[in-house]
């Protein structure tokens, strides 16, 4: 048992440190690139959010428990290449830097790159386009 729990304690640590590395690593360039590709599609898809009068994103995931799962689903289709794309380089990467495959970092890493900011974006993206829209609306009987 206390092999077990060594062997995990060591790869968790091995994690983190692969983790804290490769920002600074020849690859670098993908923690800005795929962030601001996610923060593109989040915004167009809160604009088009705001155009259909749909409540802002998280908010719905975490409060509406009926449109929860179709939601969820929408945006990781529409991050779906992102986090494709950073699997994929995250799997180079790991090839190249780290010389093996490490599935549970791939998943983490593409989470963290692509699925967070869209995430976090979206919905201020619908309020803000609301906000927009709301003021550029022609008054009614005009």
């Amino acid at each position: 048992m206390r092999g077990a729990v060594s062997h995990a304690f060591d790869l968790a640590l091995r994690f983190w440190e692969e983790m804290i590395v490769r920002p600074r690593d020849s690859m670098g360039f993908r923690f800005i690139l795929q962030p601001t590709v996610a923060g593109v599609l989040a915004i167009r898809d809160g604009i088009k959010d705001a155009h259909l009068e749909r409540t802002p994103y998280f908010w719905t995931i975490v409060n509406d428990r009926t449109r929860r799962r179709k939601r969820l689903v929408e945006g990781l289709g529409a991050v779906g290449r992102v986090l494709v794309l950073a699997a994929a380089i995250d799997i180079v990467y790991q090839f190249t830097e780290l010389g093996g495959f490490r599935p549970l970092e791939t998943v983490v890493v593409a989470f963290i790159l692509a699925f967070l900011p869209y995430l976090i974006i979206r919905g201020p993206a619908t309020r803000i386009a609301r906000r927009f829209i709301r003021s550029h609306r022609p008054l009614p009987g005009r």
